[in-house]
């Protein structure tokens, strides 16, 4: 009974880092088999034209971070 445990978890941690390997790699979010909203042409989930506070924060918040790294990047 202990061998069949440990057998099945070492094979989900296997599996698990798997997909986090390639998540890591690809730098792709994941989705469904579907595609997700993306493939039904949908940006986002509210899909309203004016983002929310939180989402213009966030949006500046990401520019910022990226100006910086563009600024500071040596190559």
């Amino acid at each position: 009974m202990l061998k069949i445990f440990l057998f099945a978890f070492i094979l989900f941690l296997i599996a698990f880092f798997g997909m986090a390997l390639g998540y890591i790699v690809k730098r792709k979010s994941l989705q469904g088999s579907c595609g997700g909203l993306g493939a039904m042409g949908i940006e986002k989930e509210c899909d309203c034209p004016e983002p929310c506070d939180a989402r213009k924060k966030r949006m500046a918040k990401d520019a910022a971070r990226e100006e910086l790294f563009n600024k500071n990047r040596i190559l």
